[in-house]
């Protein structure tokens, strides 16, 4: 199989959950809110906007490889940010597991991060460089 078709099925992997998490936060912005406020983090509406944005949007740029090594950047940033605010609590097992899949996402997108979204993506399709996979 090519890296370009292993890489569109990384993407389209790790953009499914971003983007169904974020649009759902835009419909359920109070609970996501009441959440965020539960764990003592201020602006909690605020947050849960900007969250649902980032979570939507830059899911939808790894989806369709635009941009892809800047929105990779930005949910590694953000999922690693969020593992540590909401699951890293080593005395519940369930977080710990959750606060791990979040660093192994983080993983995936610092992968994207460093080797584009490959030849089936926006970003091929307007020449942005790619370096060869070895």
């Amino acid at each position: 199989m090519s890296n370009s078709i292993i890489l569109l099925v990384a993407r389209i992997l790790l953009a499914f959950i971003f983007i169904l998490s974020g649009v759902q936060k835009f419909f359920g912005i109070e609970g996501t809110a009441g959440y965020i406020a539960s764990v003592g983090l201020p602006f909690a509406t605020l947050l849960t906007v900007g969250a649902a944005i980032v979570e939507t949007f830059g899911g939808l740029a790894i989806l369709v490889g635009f941009r892809t090594r800047e929105a990779a950047w930005v949910l590694a940033a953000f999922t690693l940010v969020a593992g540590f605010l909401f699951h890293f609590q080593p005395a519940d097992q369930m977080q710990m597991i959750s606060f791990m899949k979040n660093l192994a996402i983080t993983g995936g997108f610092l992968a994207l991060a460093q080797i584009g979204a490959g030849a089936f993506s926006l970003d091929a399709r307007r020449g942005a460089a790619q370096p060869a996979l070895a």
